[in-house]
């Protein structure tokens, strides 16, 4: 595990170096051993958590999961060796691949995903739960400019400061997208954190008037935020997919990781989330734990 901590921030070193390659200089993870890395955001822990209990009750070897960052960091990390298994979400991760992909319906996405994986990468089975970005703001905001689309967005958009982290200002369906499919530009924007807590209270307080937060964040419900329509699909499916090495990809571990997104649909991924953001903070991994159990996906279940 001090191994695998290592070797991710020196990776994380390299992305943030002026020149670097971070693809240099990566250490395969034990050949026995799972590790699996996600995003720094409390859905991607959660669902690393899930696949990391099932596959040790499965009777695979598997190193504790490590919130890494945003895809930009943890992706090489998967390239270069440093983890096997990531969750990720499907049309992002098609145009962090190839930013001329349009596929914008499930199945297209996936089809394409696996086209668009570098070599000695493989994709399990997509889940139907889905997690999308989402253009958001108040309720009082969409009051007072009749806000439901993104379309009506527009116009209001140079007078506007917008939120979100640092990515999503340059990713193709970010900002890019934004104004190309909808003539949105805003007057400013606010690096904050990616759907966090820094830009729920940027968001609420009045820092910012629109911010990308995600479809299946219990903080959109909590706070009255309206998530704006996107009939132009700016944003493509957004489905679970576990992506993993192909040389760990065993038949066993496929199995467990396709019975998950068997399981897995919007409403429990909803649920977990809104468990983990209880009144109670419970561990995430008893979160992931529980929803195993109600799934019997874990415990001798068949």
């Amino acid at each position: 595990m001090r191994r695998l901590v290592a070797t991710l921030l020196v990776a994380a070193f390299a992305l943030a170096g002026c020149g670097g390659d971070p693809l240099a200089g990566g250490a395969d993870t034990d050949p026995d051993v799972i590790a699996i890395g996600s995003g720094n955001f409390t859905e991607s822990q959660l669902l690393a958590e899930v696949y990391a209990l099932a596959l040790r009750d499965a009777g695979v070897d598997v190193e504790n999961p490590v919130a890494i960052g945003s895809r930009e960091a943890y992706f090489p990390a998967l390239q270069d060796g440093s983890v096997d298994l990531i969750p990720d979400y499907s049309g992002a991760l098609l145009t962090y691949l190839d930013e001329e992909a349009t596929a914008v319906e499930p199945d297209d996405v996936y089809r394409d995903l696996q086209a668009a994986l570098p070599p000695g990468l493989v994709l399990g089975e997509r889940s139907e739960a889905e997690n999308k970005d989402a253009v958001v703001v108040t309720r009082e905001t969409a009051q007072r400019w009749n806000l439901r689309s993104l379309e009506d967005l527009a116009r209001y958009c140079p007078d506007m400061v917008f939120g979100g982290g640092s990515e999503f200002r340059t990713r193709p369906d970010g900002i890019p997208g934004l104004e190309e499919n909808y003539g949105c530009t805003f007057g400013q924007y606010r690096v904050l954190d990616s759907g966090g807590p820094l830009t729920v209270a940027a968001l609420s307080g009045g820092d910012v008037q629109a911010a990308n937060l995600f479809t299946t964040d219990p903080a959109l419900p909590q706070n009255d935020f309206v998530p704006l329509a996107d009939p132009k699909e700016n944003f493509a499916a957004q489905n679970v997919v576990p992506v993993m090495a192909e040389r760990k990809a065993t038949p066993q571990v496929r199995a467990v990781l396709d019975r998950i997104s068997a399981e897995l649909s919007t409403e429990e991924l909803l649920a977990m989330n809104a468990e983990a953001a209880g009144p109670d903070k419970p561990a995430l991994r008893t979160v992931a734990a529980d929803w195993l159990a109600r799934k019997q996906i874990v415990g001798g279940a068949p």
